[in-house]
């Protein structure tokens, strides 16, 4: 169990990086809204986008690992009579 919940912490890295990201380009939104500066609103709210968008592909990569190995047991466990 542990060596499974170190690979899933492994795996989620990316998934962390990404949301860390995501607070971080908000937080650069909130400033530029309270400054007034629409030109920076609009383009922190892309970089937020775009950090949104690999969190979403990072959650769908890490789904799709999952669902190949319990696929490849479950074939290896009906195989066996």
């Amino acid at each position: 169990m542990a060596r499974a919940r170190h690979l899933l912490s492994f795996l989620l890295l990316p998934v962390q990086l990404a949301v860390l990201l995501l607070q971080y380009q908000i937080g650069r939104v909130r400033v530029a809204r309270a400054a007034g500066d629409r030109g920076a609103i609009s383009i922190e709210l892309a970089l937020a986008i775009v950090a949104l968008v690999g969190i979403a592909i990072a959650v769908v990569a890490v789904l799709n690992s999952l669902a190949g190995r319990v696929e490849t047991k479950v074939n290896n466990t009906v195989a066996t009579p």
